[in-house]
C-alpha cells in the first residue's frame, strides 16, 4: 500500500515539474508583447534665428514609442515666434506666431538613417505694426492650416543599446496650404531644416536589440 502511495506521489511530481518546466520554455521562446514603457521616448527641436531686423525663438518637443526596432511614432506640438523689422516700409513690424499640435511616424532603414512624415495642424497669429505717420494702420489676420512634412533625416549615436541619440532632418510640406508656414509667397516649398534629440525614458537593460 505504501509503494502505491510514493509512486502516485511521485507521478504526481513528475506531472508538476513537468507543467512547470514548459511554461518556462514558453516564457523564453515567446517573449510576451504588449506594451514596453522602456520603449517610451521624448525629445524636440529649438529653433533660434536673428539676423538684421529679424529674429525667430521655437520649440518643438514630442513623445512617443517605439513600436520596434524600425518604426517610431509620437505626437507633437510645435511653437515658432518670428519678428521682422521693415517689413514693408522703414519703420514697421511684423510679428508672427505659429503653434499647434502634431504626430509623426519614423522609419529606419538604416540605423543612422530615417525617414520621417509629419502631420501638423498650425494655428497662425500674424500681426502689422505700421511704422509712426506712414498712414497705415495695425492689423491682425488669424489662419490655420494642415502641412504633411516629409523628409529624411539623420540619428547619430543611434545603436543596438541605445535610442538616445541627436539628429538633423530635412522635409518639406506636400500639401503646401494657401496659409502654411512653410511655403513662399508663390507657394514654393521651403526646405524645413530641424535638429534635437531624442531621449530614452527607461531605456535599461532590457530594451530591446535595434
Amino acid at each position: 500500500m505504501c509503494i502505491k502511495k510514493s509512486s502516485i506521489v511521485l507521478l504526481l511530481l513528475s506531472i508538476f515539474n513537468t507543467s512547470q518546466a514548459q511554461q518556462v520554455e514558453k516564457k523564453i521562446s515567446a517573449p510576451e508583447g504588449g506594451f514596453k514603457k522602456e520603449n517610451l521616448f521624448v525629445g524636440g527641436d529649438l529653433t533660434l534665428g536673428f539676423s538684421n531686423g529679424y529674429s525667430a525663438l521655437g520649440a518643438s518637443p514630442f513623445f512617443g514609442y517605439s513600436i520596434n526596432k524600425y518604426i517610431d511614432v509620437a505626437v507633437s506640438f510645435n511653437y515658432i515666434f518670428t519678428s521682422q523689422r521693415d517689413y514693408k516700409y522703414y519703420g514697421d513690424k511684423l510679428r508672427q506666431t505659429v503653434y499647434g499640435p502634431g504626430a509623426f511616424v519614423r522609419v529606419y532603414p538604416l540605423k543612422f538613417l530615417f525617414a520621417q512624415a509629419q502631420f501638423e495642424h498650425n494655428f497662425i497669429r500674424v500681426k502689422y505694426l505700421p511704422a509712426t505717420n506712414s498712414g497705415y494702420l495695425q492689423s491682425i489676420d488669424k489662419v490655420d492650416a494642415n502641412s504633411l512634412l516629409v523628409g529624411l533625416g539623420y540619428a547619430g549615436g543611434r545603436s543596438e543599446d541605445n535610442k538616445s541619440f541627436y539628429y538633423f532632418s530635412i522635409s518639406w510640406d506636400l500639401l503646401k496650404n494657401t496659409n502654411s508656414p512653410y511655403i513662399d509667397e508663390l507657394r514654393r516649398g521651403i526646405p524645413i531644416i530641424r535638429a534635437g534629440y531624442n531621449i530614452a525614458l527607461f531605456q535599461g537593460g532590457s530594451y530591446y536589440k535595434r
